[in-house]
């Protein structure tokens, strides 16, 4: 009898287990950027709003522009890793790890200088150290994550 060499096939595995955790917080930060654009947006079409913006002093407006532009460049990238995840890609690790730093950055950002309060800043930026502390180890030693994104 002869034996015919058992060959072994790289199996991409599907996106799962905890897998569903960063795939969700991606999901839920781009609902939130979603929002906040519809945010600005009726900032823009209601006439108090927008009168408030031209007659405030140059700094606020500034302001508001800059948290505009930050809002869109993180959207563009949340939808860009989000694309790169599904299509289970090699540079997501990667990717994800730079993303969930730029929401750390984007933290820190809000909690210095928007004028929300110091509870909701602390909160937001708790949220993002944590994911990033519970996540950037994950994508970088889990087996798992090495299997899931080969493409």
């Amino acid at each position: 009898m002869s034996q015919q060499p058992i060959t072994r096939e790289i199996n991409n595995k599907r996106i799962g287990g905890w897998l569903l955790a960063p795939l969700a917080y991606l999901v839920v930060t781009l609902m939130s950027v979603v929002l906040m654009l519809v945010l600005f947006s009726m900032a823009l079409f209601m006439p108090e709003s927008r009168d408030y913006l031209l007659t405030n002093s140059q700094a606020f407006t500034l302001q508001w522009y800059f948290s505009v532009v930050t809002t869109l460049a993180m959207g563009a990238f949340t939808v860009a890793v989000l694309w790169q995840f599904c299509k289970r890609t090699r540079v997501v690790p990667k990717m994800y790890i730079i993303w969930l730093l730029c929401t750390v950055l984007l933290s820190v950002k809000a909690f210095a200088f928007s004028p929300v309060t110091d509870e909701m800043a602390v909160r937001n930026l708790l949220l993002a150290l944590l994911a990033a502390a519970l996540l950037v180890p994950y994508f970088k030693r889990s087996r798992r994550v090495k299997e899931t994104f080969t493409e």
